[in-house]
């Protein structure tokens, strides 16, 4: 059988494609490519994402293409994950209540 990506994987894809699967359906993954901090303008225009990600489409029919590196857990485990060195919360998410 051939491999079947899940959430959390991380899979190289083409030449230049590689990074975790972010999501799964049964038609299709996406591959987290890149995450960055939302710049403060944006963020203040719309808090509900707090980061930039580039997401690449890879269909169910082209699974066979993908080479699987690792896993991990959760996007925690990293050390150096750019969720967790955003920096400072503006503090409205607590007035969201």
């Amino acid at each position: 059988m051939s491999y079947v990506p899940e959430v959390n994987d991380y899979v190289k894809w083409k030449e230049h494609i590689e990074g975790w699967v972010y999501f799964k359906d049964n038609q299709y993954i996406t591959i987290e490519m890149s995450v960055r901090p939302k710049p403060l303008e944006d963020y203040q225009n719309s808090s509900i994402h707090r980061n930039q990600r580039v997401l690449a489409v890879c269909y169910k029919n082209q699974w066979k293409e993908l080479e699987y590196v690792k896993s991990r857990k959760s996007i925690y485990e990293e050390e150096k994950n750019c969720l967790e060195i955003v920096g400072e919360g503006t503090g409205r998410e607590s007035e969201q209540g």
